[in-house]
């Protein structure tokens, strides 16, 4: 799979316009030492480079997904006037590191964190996160933590230590949720943390769209949901606990939720935004499942990208408040 396989599951006239961005790969060493338990990761960053556009976007895909299966999302971005980069998050893509066994989700947040750093003290241009399914949590974790962002958009926001709903829904089957305290116990116990198994058996993943295609390719990529995840991860993003909405002090919040999502209910994601202290704008994307590339909702999705560029610039929602 390459990022134009994915392209062709976004509809007219988007998948037209998406195979004239070029999208070029880079790679980024994290961390600077080879400190973390789980050894030193070459992160691989799929990007649509615009020196012109005011605004940067840090696109996050979720659990089985990785830059490339996200890029129709990158496309619309791009498309829309953002400069896009997309990293492979550790256990998925091209990403490499030494000890996949040892990687948890506080390596996510921490690798996100320092990247937004980087790419900051690399170029001053403000960035946006974007966070498509566990990468939208994964967006607003990292700005509540004190990240540079100009604003976070996430597809879905889901509290899964928090919410028992968000959990039902991330879970395949009941059996997952009364196992999850063995699991943590287990995962304390170094042989057990890095036994991997396929996502597939922990997570509906034949619910990431509506459309079969679309399920079936992402499903049938060993590099996304046809991989494997760590008991250890598993583990610890399940009991992740985020920080609370209503002291968060980080930029606006853009909710973007899939209205036909048979995975995550939108529901779930919109209790949540509604607690959350600062500006939240909340929307629907008609017509979409998990994974949003269905009509009217990509065209909905570019509108509230527009406008939220036009705010940013405009200085009409500071983005200084993250600082």
């Amino acid at each position: 799979m390459t990022y134009g396989s994915y392209l062709r599951f976004l509809p007219e006239p988007w998948r037209s316009a998406a195979a004239d961005i070029e999208a070029t790969s880079s790679w980024w060493r994290w961390p600077a030492s080879d400190t973390r338990p789980s050894g030193p990761v070459d992160v691989h960053i799929l990007r649509a480079m615009r020196p012109d556009a005011p605004l940067r976007v840090l696109l996050l895909h979720g659990g089985g997904g990785h830059g490339e299966l996200v890029w129709p999302l990158g496309a619309v971005l791009a498309g829309e006037g953002y400069d896009v980069l997309a990293p492979d998050l550790p256990q998925y893509g091209r990403t490499r590191v030494a000890d996949p066994g040892r990687v948890r989700y506080q390596d996510w947040i921490d690798l996100v964190g320092d990247l937004i750093a980087a790419e900051t003290e690399r170029d001053p241009r403000p960035i946006v996160v974007f966070g498509a399914s566990l990468g939208g949590m994964l967006g607003y974790d990292v700005a509540a933590g004190g990240a540079r962002v100009a604003a976070v958009v996430a597809t879905c926001l889901l509290d899964l230590a928090g919410d028992p709903a968000a959990r039902r829904a991330a879970s395949r089957t009941p059996a997952l949720i009364r196992l999850l305290p063995l699991m943590t116990a287990a995962s304390r116990i170094g042989v057990f943390a890095r036994l991997r198994f396929p996502i597939r058996w922990v997570a509906p993943m034949a619910r990431i769209s509506n459309d079969p295609a679309v399920s079936h390719a992402c499903i049938d990529d060993p590099r996304g949901a046809g991989s494997s995840v760590s008991l250890g991860f598993l583990a610890d993003l399940m009991t992740h606990e985020v920080p609370a909405p209503e002291n968060y002090r980080g930029p606006r919040v853009v909710l973007v939720h899939p209205a036909a999502d048979t995975w995550t209910p939108p529901e779930i994601s919109i209790r949540f935004a509604r607690r959350i202290a600062a500006r939240t704008d909340i929307h629907l994307l008609t017509g979409c499942g998990h994974f949003p590339v269905e009509q009217p909702g990509v065209d909905e999705l570019a509108g509230h990208l527009r406008a939220l560029a036009i705010d940013l610039v405009s200085g009409s929602d500071s983005p200084e408040r993250a600082q």
